[in-house]
């Protein structure tokens, strides 16, 4: 077995952050605050179109994907 740091694998803690955010957007429809859940929306798409604006993808090859799984 590899050595782990942590206590859960990066597998298990997005799947913990995934539970999280659908039982928070569960309570929302559920208390029908759709004005948050617009709101947060709108926040989660413009932090994704900056992720992808800043991202560096003239640098990312076949070759760097391969070692950076290593």
């Amino acid at each position: 077995m590899e050595n782990r740091k942590g206590r859960f694998s990066r597998r298990v803690i997005a799947f913990f952050w995934l539970l999280f955010f659908a039982i928070v957007i569960g309570v929302i429809i559920y208390l029908e605050q759709i004005e948050i859940l617009y709101i947060l929306a709108t926040l989660a798409l413009v932090a994704l179109l900056l992720i992808v604006a800043f991202a560096d993808l003239e640098k990312v090859g076949r070759e760097t994907i391969e070692n950076a799984s290593e």
